[in-house]
């Protein structure tokens, strides 16, 4: 019972946490482009530096 008084706060405030981490992300504009980020990975781009 003692280990329950200390887990369940501790979860609480690490998914809290997570939450208040998603919405700066958000706010932040990290999911803005997604299509776009998914395409710049197939883009072959050259190298310019000589051999």
């Amino acid at each position: 019972m003692n280990g329950l008084v200390v887990l369940i706060p501790v979860a609480l405030g690490l998914g809290l946490l997570g939450l208040v981490t998603f919405f700066w992300a958000l706010k932040r504009g990290q999911f803005e482009d997604l299509d776009g980020a998914a395409a710049r990975i197939l883009i072959d781009e050259e190298d310019d530096r000589p051999a």
